[in-house]
């Protein structure tokens, strides 16, 4: 009578232990590999919409498409018109549709991140600078662009941020000062993705702890904003800055370092 051989439990032990000790090796290079792969969309998403900015400019003789979300300021259709939070699906979307870019844009989804909060319809915004919150008109020439033809180092200048939520204006940060204004986004990651005026777009990284600090506060509470203390020397808020306006408005600086 054949009689067949089963594993021992002490096999099946250390089978499960061997299981247990590759599970934990391959998820996080799996985590790692997916958040790469958002990141990536999240990039394609930013060209994409650089291209429908582009358009829009193009069919208007060069004037750029007002940057605030949901208000109608200066007589300008905004970018994108984002919905209000107790509306239904089909009147949020309704909403959403009367932006200026969306009759540029085939794909609907490219207005938002993949990692996105779920409902929500956009997670990019634009920044003051284009076109956006004017700052009642007091910043110099060239610094706040109305049209393309202003806009100096285009490949330098940025104008679409993943702030990985609903805004309801342009995304602002001080030109004069050391410090943040809106919420620090922190996304794919300890950094957010940017687009640039010549249609590149970029993945960048925080390497200021205060950064990091006050992004991470901003995802636990309420947004947290600029209005406290200064960063002097922030490596990354002089990036930010310089991308946004072009050059710091506190130092001797002309934007091209």
């Amino acid at each position: 009578m054949n009689r067949q051989k089963a594993f021992t439990l002490i096999e099946l032990l250390v089978v499960i232990a061997i299981i247990a000790i590759l599970m934990a090796v391959l998820m996080p290079a799996l985590g790692r590999a997916r958040e790469q792969g958002q990141r990536a969309v999240c990039l394609n998403n930013l060209r994409q919409l650089q291209l429908c900015w582009h358009m829009y400019t193009d069919d208007f003789d060069g004037k750029i498409v007002n940057g605030s979300a949901s208000w109608e300021g200066r007589g300008e259709n905004p970018w994108a018109w984002i919905p209000g939070r107790d509306v239904t699906p089909d009147q949020a979307r309704m909403t959403f549709e009367r932006g200026a870019l969306y009759d540029y844009c085939s794909t609907p989804k490219i207005f938002k991140c993949p990692t996105g909060i779920s409902g929500e319809w956009a997670t990019y915004a634009i920044v003051d600078a284009m076109n956006g919150h004017d700052w009642g008109g007091g910043l110099p020439k060239g610094v706040w662009v109305k049209q393309r033809s202003e806009i100096r180092q285009p490949s330098q200048r940025t104008v679409f941020i993943d702030e990985g939520r609903l805004t309801f204006g342009s995304w602002t940060v001080y030109y004069d000062e050391e410090r943040w204004w809106d919420a620090v986004p922190l996304r794919h990651g300890k950094g957010t993705t940017f687009s640039f005026v010549d249609g590149h777009a970029e993945d960048r990284r925080w390497v200021d702890p205060r950064t990091i600090e006050m992004a991470e506060k901003s995802q636990k509470t309420d947004p947290i904003t600029g209005f406290q203390s200064t960063h002097p020397n922030n490596e990354d808020l002089r990036w930010v800055q310089r991308g946004v306006w072009g050059k710091l408005g506190y130092a001797n600086d002309d934007g091209s370092n």
